[in-house]
C-alpha cells in the first residue's frame, strides 16, 4: 500500500512509533504476568479458595477475548492507530482500580484490563507480521521477546514495592504509563496494513476461519497454548509459596524463572529458525514443557519448583511467536478479518485453563492435582501436530 505512513522503516526499533509499540509491549508483559504475585495477597483479603481465585484469570482472559474478536472488527476499518490507541486506554482504565476494591471490584477491573490487552496483543503481533512478510516468525520472536521481558520484570518490580509496603502502587502506576504510550501513539506516523495480496499465500478469501485449512487446528493450538501458558505462569507463584518454608519471599520471583526462560528460549529463536524447521521447534519445545509439567507434579521443595518451571517456560518460548506467523499463512489477504477470532481462540484457554487449575485445586485438595490441566495441554498440542502438521512458512 502506498501511502505517506508506508514510508516508516520496517526493522523493530527504527522508527519512534517502533520504539512507543516495542515499550507498550513491555508494559503489557508486566501487567498480564501481574495477577501471578497478586493472587496470594488478593486471595487473602478477599478470602477465596483456589477455585474463586481462578476467575481472576477468566476475567482476565474473557476481557482479552472480547478485545481479540473487536480487533478483527476495528482493525479492518480503523487501522493500527485507533486499535492500539484504543486498546491502551482500555487497559490503563482497567489497571489503575486493580486491588482497590472488593472482589467483584477486582473481577470487573480484569476484565477491563483484558479488553485492551486482547486488543493490543492481537494488534502488535499482526503490526509486525505485516511489516516482516520474509522473516514472520523471527520477527514476532523480538517483539515477544519483549512481552516476555515485561512478564520477567513484574514480579521482581513487585517483590520491591511489596517490601517498602507500596505493593498496591504497581497496578495504578502501570495504569500512568499506559495513557502515556496511547498519547504518544496518537502524534507519531503508524504504517498501517498493507493491502497487497501475498504471493505465497494461496489461500482463497473464505467467510470463516473454520472454512480454511488448517483454521480449525491452528484455533485448537492458540486455546492450548495460552491456556498452558498462563495456567503455569499464574499458579507458579502459589505452588512457590506452599512449598516454600518461613517467611521467606522467594517464592514470589517464582514466575520471573517461568517468564526469564521463556524470554532466554525467545531470544535464540531467531538463531535457531536459521537452521530448524518451525514445526520441528514447537514440537521439541512442547516436549520439553511437558517434561517441566511432569517435574511440577512431583516438587517437593522451592528449588524444585523454580527448576521445572524454567524448563517448561524455556520449552513454550517460541511456540506462541511460530503459532502467530502461522496465522498469516493460513489466512493470507484476509488475515486482518480472522486473525482477532483466533486470537480470540487464545483468550478462551487463557480464560478457562487457569481457572481449571484452581478449580481441580479446590475438588482434589492441591494444586498439583490442579496443575495437571496445562500438562495435559501440552499433550494435546503435540498431538495435534503430528496429526495436522502446520503450512509451510516463510521465516
Amino acid at each position: 500500500m502506498s501511502t505517506p505512513n508506508s514510508a516508516t522503516p520496517r526493522g523493530p526499533g527504527r522508527t519512534l512509533a517502533s520504539a512507543v509499540i516495542y515499550t507498550g509491549v513491555v508494559l503489557t508483559g508486566m501487567l498480564t504476568a501481574l495477577l501471578g504475585p497478586l493472587l496470594p495477597g488478593l486471595s487473602a483479603r478477599w478470602l477465596l479458595d483456589d477455585a474463586q481465585a481462578g476467575y481472576l484469570f477468566t476475567a482476565q482472559f474473557a476481557g482479552s477475548m472480547t478485545g481479540a474478536v473487536l480487533t478483527g472488527l476495528l482493525l479492518p476499518r480503523r487501522g493500527f492507530r485507533f486499535s492500539l490507541i484504543f486498546g491502551f486506554a482500555l487497559i490503563a482504565a482497567g489497571a489503575f482500580p486493580l486491588g482497590m476494591g472488593t472482589w467483584i471490584v477486582g473481577l470487573l477491573a480484569v476484565y477491563g484490563y483484558g479488553i485492551g490487552l486482547g486488543f493490543t496483543i492481537a494488534c502488535t503481533n499482526l503490526w509486525v507480521a505485516d511489516r516482516n512478510p520474509e522473516n514472520r516468525a523471527a520477527a514476532l520472536s523480538v517483539l515477544n521477546f519483549c512481552w516476555g521481558a515485561g512478564a520477567v520484570a513484574c514480579p521482581f518490580l513487585y517483590a520491591a514495592l511489596h517490601r517498602a509496603g507500596n505493593g498496591g502502587a504497581m497496578a495504578p502506576a502501570l495504569a500512568v504509563a499506559f495513557v502515556l504510550i496511547a498519547t504518544l501513539l496518537a502524534l507519531v506516523p503508524i504504517r498501517e496494513p498493507s493491502k497487497r495480496e501475498e504471493a505465497s499465500a494461496s489461500t482463497p478469501m473464505r467467510g470463516s476461519v473454520w472454512n480454511v485449512r488448517f483454521g480449525m487446528v491452528l484455533g485448537a493450538l492458540f486455546y492450548l497454548y495460552v491456556g498452558t501458558e498462563n495456567a503455569l505462569g499464574g499458579w507458579v507463584a502459589s505452588l512457590a509459596k506452599r512449598n516454600s518454608a518461613g517467611t521467606d519471599t522467594l517464592w514470589m520471583l517464582a514466575p520471573s524463572f517461568f517468564w526469564g526462560a521463556l524470554l532466554a528460549g525467545r531470544g535464540l529463536a531467531p538463531l535457531v529458525l536459521r537452521y530448524v524447521t518451525e514445526a520441528r521447534i514447537v514440537l521439541g519445545g512442547l516436549a520439553l514443557a511437558a517434561l517441566g509439567g511432569v517435574g511440577l507434579l512431583g516438587a517437593n521443595s522451592l528449588g524444585a519448583v523454580l527448576a521445572w518451571a524454567s524448563l517448561a517456560g524455556f520449552g513454550l518460548s517460541a511456540i506462541f511467536p511460530i503459532q502467530a506467523a502461522w496465522i498469516s499463512k493460513t489466512f493470507g489477504a484476509e488475515t486482518s478479518r480472522l486473525a482477532g477470532r483466533i486470537f480470540a481462540m487464545g483468550a478462551l484457554g487463557g480464560a478457562t485453563l487457569p481457572w481449571l487449575v484452581g478449580f481441580l485445586s479446590t475438588e482434589f485438595g492441591g494444586l498439583k492435582a490442579g496443575l495437571a490441566a496445562p500438562l495435559t495441554g501440552n499433550v494435546l498440542m503435540i498431538a495435534l501436530l503430528l496429526v495436522s502438521p502446520p503450512p509451510t512458512t516463510k521465516r
